[in-house]
């Protein structure tokens, strides 16, 4: 892992400096390299972590990728046969170790990360040191990290958002901060006492933090940046977040577990979100981007295509689950699957194509469906999907949660119209008591089709 030589020059330079909080708990730079270098003997050449937030995952993560070791992030909430099955798929590889807590060879694996498929057990993927130290560097130049800034993570380390942003504090020798588990109060309490000038989390999180920091008068003005990724942010999470960290730039990002950062936005203060829209920013740096067919063949601008990089960010491939729809090579660049075009040099994100919806021989992507909605005013979420219909082949519905009181399906029109093409509207909405969900926590298209067929009342049709 690329950060163990920048924290053994950390804890020389700055050895009693705040490296890690962790709710109530905190390590130095000195701290963390002796405790981490306490554990490196007898830590494996692969080690599981499926523990919650602590002082003592961040010393054992540290170890755990020293030398050539290799090392697996599983989340603890998984189900106990679930983490078991992954675990001895995990712990059949081995590796040569070394007793120093030093990085090793640079393209040697260090992270076994877990992505979801197309089955119950999750896809494994590989990470070198360097695919990581050269994100770190392309991050840091984007998202501008400084050893000044106090990072604020408050989600789970088992989530590779939240791992990146320690791995890379502890690259820049910047102090990192999260909770021992998500809670709003508590987030709040760091960003006022901690001194908090930089947050990373997903964009429900940031709507969180924002109205109820708002609504308890909660200061947010030493916030200099805000990094949300995993969903695209909506206006009325932007116009929040705004107000209670009137100082923060905004960054928005669009990335791949397997590519790691594609393309990326900034947002300063005051400066208006393309609401509804699908743009997602231009390429990260060290990224080449194209829009391919699935011959390999580029396509111009405009035309609908597999996202692709080139850049030495990529993972290595999967150690196993590998479905045939996931990372693939077309001549040299790289891809998931997920479609979308380029304009003007902005990459739109539409979604993926197992996702399309073909109505009348027109395709239409619920993810772009999706945003529209959820900008329409008295939203506070939206899902989309496609169902079966004898003249169009398929029709578009859309389950949409109100942000509150009720919600009008001429009302959603109005909204709509200007931010989506009539010939991609839904056809049926229905109103949700919440947003359907898998187990792992990922709002579900097929969950709701499952509501609406076994007419579960937290899917109502409405007229």
């Amino acid at each position: 892992m690329p950060f163990l030589d920048k924290l053994q020059l950390w804890a020389e330079e700055r050895p009693h400096d705040t490296a890690v909080v962790v709710g109530s708990g905190r390590l130095t730079w000195a701290g963390l390299r002796d405790a981490a270098a306490g554990l490196v003997a007898d830590a494996p050449a692969t080690t599981v972590l499926a523990e919650p937030n602590s002082v003592r995952f961040v010393e054992r993560y540290a170890a755990a990728v020293a030398g050539d070791r290799r090392c697996a992030v599983l989340d603890p909430e998984w189900p106990a046969p679930m983490i078991e099955e992954v675990s001895s798929r995990v712990l059949a590889t081995t590796t040569p170790v070394g007793a120093e807590l030093v990085d090793g060879d640079a393209s040697s694996t260090f992270l076994i990360g877990l992505t979801s498929g197309t089955t119950s057990v999750p896809k494994a993927f590989t990470r070198s040191r360097r695919s990581w130290q050269v994100s770190f560097d392309a991050s840091i130049e984007f998202f501008g990290l400084s050893q000044e800034d106090r990072t604020l993570a408050p989600g789970p380390l088992s989530a590779s958002l939240n791992l990146f942003a320690l791995s890379e504090c502890l690259y820049a020798g910047s102090a990192f901060h999260t909770l021992e588990s998500f809670d709003v109060a508590d987030a709040h309490a760091a960003i006022s006492h901690d001194g908090i000038t930089r947050l990373v989390l997903a964009p429900t999180a940031l709507r969180l933090l924002s109205e109820r920091g708002l609504a308890g008068d909660v200061d947010a003005s030493g916030i200099r940046s805000i990094i949300c990724a995993g969903s695209k942010l909506d206006a009325r999470t932007l116009e929040a977040a705004r107000r209670w960290a009137p100082r923060a730039a905004i960054f928005e990002y669009y990335g791949a577990s397997e590519l790691s950062f594609v393309s990326g936005t900034r947002l300063a203060a005051g400066e208006p979100l393309d609401a509804g829209g699908t743009g997602i920013g231009v390429p990260f740096p060290g990224v080449e981007l194209n829009i391919l067919d699935d011959t390999g063949r580029p396509l111009p601008d405009g035309e609908h295509g597999n996202i692709s990089v080139r850049s030495g960010m990529v993972s290595n491939g999967y150690l196993w689950g590998d479905d045939g729809h996931a990372l693939r090579c077309l001549d040299g660049w790289y891809t998931v699957g997920d479609q979308g075009f380029l304009e003007d040099g902005t990459l739109h994100i539409l979604g993926r194509r197992s996702d399309m919806i073909i109505t009348s021989g027109k395709n239409v992507y619920p993810h772009e469906v999706e945003l529209a909605i959820a900008s329409v005013p008295g939203v506070d979420g939206a899902v989309a999907a496609g169902v079966p219909d004898d003249i169009r082949g398929q029709k578009v519905i859309a389950g949409v949660v109100p942000a509150c009181g009720a919600v009008t399906a001429t009302q959603l029109r109005t909204g709509l119209d200007g931010l989506l093409a009539r010939d991609k509207w839904p056809l049926q909405y229905y109103v949700l008591s919440e947003l359907p969900m898998t187990d792992r926590g990922k709002v579900s298209r097929k969950v709701l089709l499952d509501w609406i067929k076994n007419h579960d009342p937290r899917a109502r049709a409405l007229g």
